[in-house]
Formats: C-alpha cells, structure tokens, sequence
C-alpha cells in the first residue's frame, strides 16, 4: 500500500484527518497530557506544569521545588558525596550534579511529561552516563523521579537523590519505623533508624511522609528492592530524609523510581491510605479473607489467642548469651509431655481454641543446629513426644506451630557446608556466635526452601499433626545479597526465594507466620508475631521513638494477623503504656500464658471478641484526641470506635461488645 493511502486509512481508523494532532478532536471530559507542560523556562530552570501542581528543576544543582496550592515542597540539592562509584582506579565519592555534561530536553510518555536530564563527563569517572527522567505523572499529577546509569567499568554503588526535603518546607515527619512513627521537625530527642534499606524494621513499608500542618508530601519507592533513605535527626531537630539507592550485586542493573504525590489533605491517614492504594493496584495487598478463602485453617485464628511457649533452651559455651556463673542457665528443659499437661489443664480450664507456637522442639533446642533440626530433643521425648504433643493439641482445637529457621547457618549443623553460606563482594563470609548455638553464618537463600520442604516432609511422614510453621526473621531483615560464583543471588531474587520458603508452608496446609509484618512478605503470611512500635535503645525496652502511629495497620489490618503483648511495657510497647490498650485500639489478637489469672482472661476475653467483629476489617481511622496524644481513636470500616487513654489505662469501644460477642471468645 502507498505510504500516504497507508497513513489516510491509519487517521480514519482513529478518527482523525491526515496530519492532524489528536488534540484537535480531544473530547472535553479528557485529561490529555498536553496540559502538562514542559519547558526551560531560563538558563537556570526548567519548569513543569500541570493543572495542580507545578515542578522546578534548578538546571545547576538538580534541585527540585514541587507546588500544590500554597504548599511548596523543597528538595535539597545535589551534595558532595551524594553519587558513590567505583572503577579501576577504586572508589570515588562525587556529586550528582558535578557532571561536566548536562543535557536537557522534553520528555513525554503520553501519561506524563516533564524532562529528561543526561549526565556525563564525571572527571573520575569517564565512562559513566545517567540518565535523570523528572516528570508529572497520571491524573493526580504524582511527580516521578526515574535513574537510569550505565555498568561500564565505572559502576554507581551508591546514589541519594531527589534530596532530601529541606527542613523549613515541613512541620512534622512521617516514617513507617516499625508500626509508625510521626516524628516533629524540633523533636527534642535524638532519633534513628534500627536500619535504613527497605522492609526491615526502619522501614516495614517502602514510603514515608513530610507535613505541612494537614497537607502532605508522600514517598513512595517503587522500586525498593535495593533502596532505603537516608535519615538524620538530632537533638532538636531539623530531620533530614530521602530517597538511597544502592547496587544489585555491583551494578545499577535496572532503573531506579521514586513517586512523590502531593496531598492537600487527611495527614498521615491519607498518606497511609494512598499507599494502601499503591499495594493493592501492585497486587501487593493479599487480604485475610483472601487468605482464609485458600487455607481455611487461617480463619480459625480469627478471635483465637496466640500461646507462645517452649521445649528446650540449650545455649553454646561460644555464644554471647553463655553463663559460667549460673550454668543452670544454660540448659533449660520441659518435657513434650510435660507441656502436653499444661495445654490440657488450660483446656479444662475453659481455653476452647488457641493457636500454638512451639519454640526449643528441635535435637538440641532453640537457634540451634539450623537448618538440620531433626529428631525432635531426644531427652524432651523425641518424635513420640512431639507427635502425642501434636495429637493432644489436634484433640482440644488448639493450632499448633513450630517455630523454624532458615537464614542462621550453624557451623555445626549436620549438612554445613561453606561453599552455601552467603559470600560478599570480596568471596568472604562472616561468622558470630551470638545466638544460642554458637558460630554461624547465614545461608544462602537460594538453599532455603529445599531445606524447608525437606525438613517439614520429615515431620510430617512421622505422623506429626503440624498445622502451621513461624519461619524466623524472614520478614523483618532487609534482603541478602550473595556474590558467590555458584550461587549468586541479588536483594530481588532473595525475597523472591524467602516467599518461595514461606509458600512451602502453605504448600501442605499450614498456617505461615514470621517475626514481624514487612510489605512484601504480605502475599505470603498469614500471622506474624509483633508489629508493635520503636523503642529506644531497642524494642526489647524503653521508651518510644518519636510520636507512635499506626502506619502499617492503616494499610495492611485486614491482610494479616498480628497478637499483642497484654503487659506494660512488654516487647514493642512503650514503657509507661499498657499493651492491651495497643493491642484493643489495633484490634489484634492477644498473646495467652499457659497460666492466666482472672485478669489477663478477661483482658484476653475482649481482645478476642473484638478481633472476631472487626479483625478481617480495614483500619479506616486513627487521630488523637488531645495535645498529649494519650487519648487516641481508632475507627474500623463497620464504624466500630475504640477509643483509648494510655494515662488512665481506660478505653471505649462503640459500640459496645454484646453479651453474645463476648460468650463467643474462647475462653
């Protein structure tokens, strides 16, 4: 066909005359992205405008200004040290905008627009190009900040940009650390992160929030895998935070994204509330009823206390937790048997149903011997005893779990073998011994879930009745690296092979927990055991960093089940505050001793009643109530109201449990 009767019957098609633009016949209900506009507004700046928010690039320093309304959001500009590389003459420390080469010139997708920025000429690093895309993107008008590099023989390790949001563009910051944490720009303590890359306990979710009184900067890190920030905030104040982007096995090896969107209202809640947005359009969000629906032994824990209890405590002359003063100390044990009896005296006692997490079963005992942890303790009554413990359990409704691991590599273990430990970029691996077994190193992740379905096939062909299976700090550590020739695996690959692990779980019908909630493992848990708020020094005690908030339960409360700790400044819980009262506004499930007075029966009685109304529900909700934010409300989507106190230790929940609500809980 003739190029021109080609491009006429072409035009038809989409109803439009040869040559026209396809704004010509635009309908008006259309957001076309010509109404963003891209251009260098002088030598200095170039300027990025749309119907809500306008974006200024400084062209010298590759600072950005972004404005909706009256809110003006500054990003600090490039700095000394802010871009780390590496090459044949070793490292380098430069900054982003030193490029001797600058190149700038319109960008559009079709969805978005703005520009695209290309850098090279770096003096100690010749061969090194990036390309910087900065747009405005989709009808919210989020901006965009894509990286893009080359892996010549000078390679980024290490990159901070867009900067940090300067400290007099926002009045309070807002960090998923842990469950939350809203943090004031004079905050008069010195404040930390636990770590700074992605879904560990620094950052459960890969976004955080800056504040101007109601309004709002969120960022999100879409591509988060080998991401974090950067964060600092002393005494006083001001906090600094932004995007760190660092290298997969040595290389930039794909283009790095961060999204920051621009709300006019709702504070943290609508920061919460647009990543939940974010995760569910990701197909990051797996709801509970999701989980049920594939595994309905998951919906038995709904309104179902966690006891959390033990075999065999044996610690290592070479671990750090060893005593020579008390040896006693060293080697605890209570019988399968022996825990069979207390289980069904706690059944006598009115406990109708619990889920059952069982640390210590394993040959020599808890964090020991990983990851060959079979037989069960020979002295604690070996696979007899644990399958007449399993069976007792079975009997009385009662879900039991073990507790596992699969990162901790003992050197002693039976199928060690240093060729499988993680190795860094230099081929070295790192050993300790500060777990109770005594030197280890980690396993590659590659190697975890071959070991998992090995392991829980064993238990089961004995005839165990095993319903669920805590694969240990799967979902609170950022990912691994391993540079090792045989196995090389990148951040992305090893959660990739930590979700394969936890799937194995699920693979014969269990019940799939891990230590703490992180955002990418929600697909793939059922129930973790904390998910509780940053403390200082550590979450073992003290008390709370920053102002707690919320965070990860506005987004994630009905993916997942998390317990709570019922005492006063018990793991996770600040150390004036009462768990239960955390736990009663999270509405999660409560943590039962083997032993509970009255007190802690009815404490646990309410918990449970309350998780059966709204534990599958969406946390809708969360503001304080007075300005010393010890008076809070949490609101869940069937309108229920729990409103707590944390200097009087009083609640309310509206409406108010029913007599029938409260007969229903176990116990």
């Amino acid at each position: 066909m003739h190029l021109r009767v080609f491009m006429a019957s072409l035009a038809a098609a989409v109803s439009l005359p040869v040559g026209a633009s396809a704004a010509a016949d635009t309908p008006a209900n259309y957001t076309a992205v010509s109404k963003i506009h891209s251009r260098a507004e002088d030598a200095n700046t170039w300027v990025i405008r749309g119907q809500q928010v306008e974006v200024r690039l400084d062209r010298r320093t590759l600072g950005l200004v972004a404005e909706r309304a009256t809110n003006v959001w500054r990003f600090a500009p490039s700095r000394e040290g802010d871009l780390r590389v590496t090459g044949p003459q070793g490292a380098h420390s430069l900054r982003l905008a030193s490029a001797a080469s600058m190149e700038f010139t319109p960008y559009t997708t079709g969805y978005s627009a703005g520009v695209k920025v290309v850098l090279s000429g770096y003096a100690e690093a010749g061969d090194l190009t990036l390309t910087v895309l900065v747009t405005l993107d989709g009808p919210d008008e989020d901006l965009l900040c894509e990286l893009l590099a080359s892996d010549g023989a000078h390679r980024i390790r290490e990159l901070q940009w867009p900067g940090a949001v300067t400290g007099g563009s926002f009045d309070a910051t807002v960090v998923p650390f842990m469950q939350g944490m809203l943090l004031p720009q004079q905050w008069p303590e010195k404040t930390w992160l636990y770590d700074t890359l992605s879904f560990g306990r620094g950052l459960y979710m890969p976004w955080w929030g800056h504040l101007q009184g109601d309004a709002g900067l969120l960022t999100i890190l879409e591509t988060p895998d080998d991401a974090g920030c950067d964060f600092d905030h002393p005494a006083g104040g001001p906090t600094r935070l932004g995007p760190r982007w660092v290298s997969s096995l040595g290389r930039w090896a794909y283009p790095r994204r961060a999204r920051f969107c621009l709300l006019p209202a709702g504070g943290y809640v609508a920061m919460a509330k647009r990543y939940r947005q974010h995760a569910i359009a990701g197909g990051r969000f797996v709801s509970l009823q999701e989980k049920i629906a594939r595994n309905p032994r998951v919906g038995e824990l709904v309104g179902t206390p966690v006891i959390h209890t033990s075999i065999l405590y044996h610690i290592q002359p070479d671990s750090s937790y060893y005593s020579k003063d008390n040896p006693a100390q060293n080697h605890q044990l209570v019988t399968f048997d022996a825990r069979r009896a207390e289980v069904e005296r706690l059944a006598s006692n009115g406990v109708r149903r619990a889920y059952l997490h069982l640390d210590g079963w394993g040959f020599r005992g808890y964090d020991n011997l990983h990851p060959d942890v079979l037989p069960p303790s020979p002295e604690a009554g070996g696979w007899s005893g644990m399958k007449r413990f399993a069976d007792t359990c079975d009997r009385l409704g009662f879900v039991f779990a073990i507790h596992d691991q699969y990162r901790d590599y003992y050197l002693d273990a039976a199928s060690y073998d240093e060729r499988h430990a993680v190795r860094d970029e230099a081929g070295h691996f790192q050993t300790h011994a500060t777990w109770y077994g005594g030197q280890q190193t980690l396993l590659c992740s590659r190697f975890a879930p071959g070991h998992v379905r090995r392991n829980h096939q064993t238990i089961l062909a004995q005839g165990v009745k095993l319903r669920g299976a805590y694969l240990d700090v799967f979902s609170v550590v950022p990912p691994d690296e391993c540079h090792a020739p045989e196995h090389p695996v990148t951040r992305r690959e090893c959660l990739r092979f930590r979700g394969a692990t936890l799937d194995a779980v699920r693979s014969w019908g269990g019940v799939v927990s891990s230590e703490e909630p992180s955002d990418w493992s929600i697909p793939h848990l059922d129930l973790v055991h904390h998910g509780p708020y940053a403390l200082n020094p550590n979450p073992g005690k003290g008390p709370a960093m920053g102002i707690p908030v919320p965070l990860f339960n506005l987004v994630y409360h009905d993916a997942l089940l998390t317990p709570w700790s019922l005492e006063r400044g018990a793991w996770g819980i600040p150390e004036k505050d009462l768990g239960f009262l955390h736990g009663l506004a999270n509405a999660g499930l409560p943590y039962l001793s083997l032993t509970p007075g009255p007190d802690e029966r009815e404490r646990v009685r309410i918990l449970c009643a309350l998780h059966r109304r709204v534990g599958l529900l969406e946390l809708t909700e969360h503001r304080f109530l007075d300005q010393s934010r010890r008076r809070q409300e949490f609101r869940y989507a069937d309108g229920t109201a729990v409103k707590i106190d944390l200097a009087t230790d009083a609640y309310d929940i509206t409406p108010p449990l029913r007599a029938e609500e409260l007969a229903a809980a176990p116990l």
